[in-house]
């Protein structure tokens, strides 16, 4: 028979993060802190520490004296999370209940349901903490109740009077007070919380201390409590080495705390500041991150993702959702940060590449390349086209189909291949020249409803004479402010085009729309918000792959199919 696991287990799946598709460089989903000191590692030189069982004993001992208790008041665990999962272990089963204020971290939800507990959720909205809900919720059932302060992924916080009052009305139940981010709040509550008789406080060095990949955090309280704890966790829980990691940096890191915690606070305000101007809503934060309400948080996280900024989306289950950004502890990273929010939430342009994007070019730009070819004798095939372009440095068609043909063993010059090219595409008063297949993507009247809401441009490796001439042609080029052409800067990759087309607006924030890596790589290095257009010619699937694969952050097959993104 195959395996069947319990039937609690089976309601629950296993923790992950979902992460948005375009690669990032800036990790602030994670909310880990500061990098420690570089003499830090020296703890690591101890073989010993890696061949012996683990003492923890010493730094609960050190812990504890931070806190004026006891060393059997303190008990070290993997992280934070898992001194959770020993309190929800010690205290909840099937028929009891756990008051969770939701949002919550999502773990202890997570411990609470694995535990078997009934899940009571009263919702935590707006920045108050939900105090009048959570004692209404209060039974005789009631194993557990949790207080997350600062919360996560909110950031709001719980009162002293409030936990005390709430420790007060449920004095059989367990009081977690999980405080993983109170180096950064305005008060730290362990020393109220550790007065309470039936409540335990979680602390972990992984936040402020910078120390998450140690994997060490700890349980605090009353002995009699600490004692269950101690026997509802593995027997190791921390490695040697992490355990000399943190004893050694209790020891010496604090100064640096200090520096990283004032510095966050700096950049949560900055950070806050910049997404409310931008009109979004943002609560006041007192941990290491700044949480935003949104009616679309995937699309948030994607965005920012596709100017290198890794976010962590938490969707509500009726709708909307949360993104959480973690605080840099460092200046100019927030001025990055600040510049991303400020494209994605409140640009003040929008720059379209023009061939594949505005403009069907797949009868003219593209027979043009393989009809050139061809009277070099070399057939090539859009498989061959469309790698060469996925490849990058392919905005100017004359050079690449230079290159397509060395490739193929013709070796030819650049005017030469350049002249048989234009040819093709420009045609004479006996042949019509390709570019006459072109068309507009999108309606004259969709591009006029854009125009009068934001500032348009072109972004385009075309010479100036096609580009206006096509735009004219189709009676839309009095709706862009600014051409960039081929003339004006070097071509995409290179970011100067697009810099140059917001100098030329007046503008820093903006979205860029393109249908090949060159053009998302461009936008993302000047700072402007890479957005993918599948080309009529291209597979969407593959279209999606490559462009998300150079940073777009989403990857259309019609060329206004974002206007609903739009703030």
């Amino acid at each position: 028979m195959p395996f069947v696991p319990a039937p609690v287990v089976g309601l629950i799946t296993a923790y992950a993060v979902p992460k948005a598709p375009a690669p990032t460089d800036l990790a602030l989903d994670g909310n880990e802190g500061a990098r420690p000191d570089a003499s830090l590692y020296g703890a690591l030189a101890d073989v010993e520490a890696l061949r012996r069982y683990p003492n923890a004993k010493p730094l609960e001992a050190k812990l504890a004296a931070r806190h004026g208790l006891s060393a059997e008041q303190v008990v070290v665990c993997c992280g934070a999370d898992e001194a959770l999962d020993r309190c929800c272990r010690a205290a909840l089963c099937p028929g009891r209940e756990a008051i969770l204020p939701r949002p919550i971290f999502v773990m202890t939800r997570h411990f609470s349901a694995l535990a078997g507990a009934t899940l009571i959720e009263p919702p935590w909205e707006g920045e108050a903490f939900p105090t009048a809900a959570v004692l209404a919720a209060i039974t005789p059932n009631t194993g557990l109740i949790a207080i997350t302060s600062p919360n996560n992924p909110t950031g709001g916080v719980i009162s002293a009077d409030e936990l005390r009052a709430i420790a007060a009305a449920a004095p059989d139940a367990l009081i977690v007070v999980d405080l993983a981010y109170a180096e950064f709040a305005d008060e730290d509550l362990t020393e109220v919380a550790l007065s309470l008789p039936n409540a335990v406080v979680l602390r972990t060095l992984s936040k402020a201390w910078g120390l998450a990949g140690a994997r060490v955090g700890y349980a605090a309280g009353p002995v009699e409590l600490i004692r269950v704890l101690r026997a509802t966790g593995l027997v190791y829980p921390v490695s040697g080495p992490s355990l000399a990691l943190a004893e050694r940096w209790l020891d010496e890191g604090e100064p640096q705390l200090h520096r990283f915690v004032a510095q966050v606070r700096e950049d949560r305000a900055r950070m806050t500041a910049a997404l409310r101007a931008a009109g979004v809503t943002a609560p006041s934060s007192q941990a290491n991150f700044v949480c935003a309400e949104l009616a679309d948080p995937i699309w948030a996280r994607d965005a920012l993702a596709g100017l290198g900024v890794a976010a962590r989306a938490l969707p509500k289950p009726g709708g909307g959702g949360y993104l959480r950004v973690t605080t840099p502890g460092d200046a100019a990273v927030t001025d990055r940060v600040v510049s991303a929010f400020n494209a994605v939430f409140r640009p003040e342009a929008l720059l379209f590449d023009l061939d594949g994007v505005l403009a069907d070019v797949s009868g003219s730009y593209r027979a043009a390349i393989f009809a050139t070819a061809a009277s070099y004798g070399v057939t090539l095939s859009p498989e061959a086209l469309a790698a060469a372009k996925e490849a990058g440095d392919a905005n100017n068609d004359w050079v690449l189909t230079q290159r397509l043909l060395a490739q193929n063993g013709v070796e030819a010059p650049l005017d030469e291949v350049t002249a048989r090219f234009e040819a093709l595409y420009q045609g004479d008063e006996t042949h019509p020249g390709l570019r006459m297949t072109e068309t507009l993507r999108c309606e004259v009247a969709e591009l006029e409803a854009l125009a009068a809401r934001l500032p348009l441009a072109i972004v385009t490796g075309r010479p100036r004479r096609d580009a206006e001439r096509f735009l004219a042609e189709q009676g839309v080029l009095h709706l862009f402010q600014t051409l960039v052409c081929m003339e004006d800067a070097p071509l995409k990759p290179d970011p100067a085009p697009v810099r140059l087309a917001l100098a030329r607006l007046g503008v820093k924030a903006a979205w860029m729309f393109g249908d090949t890596p060159d053009d998302a790589r461009a936008a993302r290095a000047a700072g402007v918000l890479p957005i993918g257009v599948c080309a009529p010619q291209d597979m969407l699937d593959r279209a999606q792959r490559a462009l998300t694969a150079a940073g777009a952050a989403r990857v259309f097959r019609a060329p206004l199919a974002f206007v609903e993104l739009l703030p």
